[in-house]
């Protein structure tokens, strides 16, 4: 078990929703919280440290976490929470800088927020925290940008937990379904959006809140566990991905429901051109 009284825990996207969710509970349970967000003047929390910084700026992301650890004395467990979705666009398409914008935020800017906290992290024992997506596994056609960029946010925290073992700390992944939060907006209010969310089948289809996110977050640090989930389906989902993929996609490709949507999402994105 690794609890967190005392600890110092620095959360990314940090002003709403999950970052912002995560980092109040983890100062209830005695946690020193650092929250970073690019938007510094939504992270309204007198009892933790704020910083602003755009996760996809390699040198203000070092800076960010030199200020942590010297502000606190030490850092002993990252959330890198951060990440956008792209609206709905097929590979053909989607424009190549709003695919570069989803991989540099959601992927790479967890590679600039974890990389220079390692140092800390292994002397500290500590533990680091991805949050990727059950859109990592999950049939995505149409986010195409999103679900590579959390697919590759999974293989990373893999590899994090198997190369921090080797130095006494740990690392786990989140994976969630839709959770309500700003990010889930454009979904709900998109017709396109609800035409996609009708085709998935409850518990699927599940929506939870920030907070249960953020208890899944917690929770899954105390344990220094592997992975966690929410809603619990999608875990099993995870586990049977190798052959329940080959079903879900077969049966997509297949079908008309689908060709039509997609037929849907590309006229939209060439009348906008």
């Amino acid at each position: 078990m690794f609890d967190v009284r005392d600890k110092v825990v620095l959360v990314t996207g940090a002003a709403s929703g999950i970052g912002a969710a995560t980092a109040a509970l983890l100062h209830r349970r005695g946690a020193r919280v650092a929250l970073l967000d690019i938007d510094e003047t939504a992270m309204k929390d007198e009892h933790a440290l704020a910083i602003g910084a755009d996760v996809r700026d390699r040198t203000a992301m070092a800076r960010a976490v030199d200020s942590v650890a010297a502000h606190f004395g030490r850092l002993d467990v990252v959330v890198a929470n951060a990440g956008i979705a792209p609206d709905p666009a097929t590979v053909r398409t989607i424009e190549p800088a709003a695919f570069d914008r989803v991989i540099d935020i959601n992927l790479t800017g967890v590679f600039n927020t974890v990389q220079p906290a390692l140092d800390q992290i292994i002397r500290n024992h500590g533990h680091v925290l991805v949050v990727s997506s059950a859109a990592a596994f999950a049939p995505g056609a149409g986010l195409a940008a999103y679900m590579a960029s959390k697919a590759a946010v999974e293989q990373l925290g893999r590899a994090l937990r198997i190369e921090l073992a080797a130095v006494g700390a740990s690392a786990g992944v989140a994976y969630f379904g839709f959770v309500r939060t700003p990010l889930l907006r454009p979904i709900d209010e998109d017709p396109l959006g609800r035409t996609v969310d009708a085709l998935l089948p409850w518990p699927f289809s599940q929506r939870i809140t920030a907070e249960r996110a953020a208890e899944v977050i917690a929770n899954s640090i105390a344990r220094r566990a592997a992975t966690g989930f929410a809603p619990p389906a999608w875990q099993v989902y995870g586990m049977l991905r190798g052959l329940v993929n080959v079903v879900v996609d077969g049966r997509a490709a297949a079908s008309a429901t689908v060709h039509g949507l997609i037929r849907a999402i590309e006229a939209r994105v060439d009348d906008h051109a």
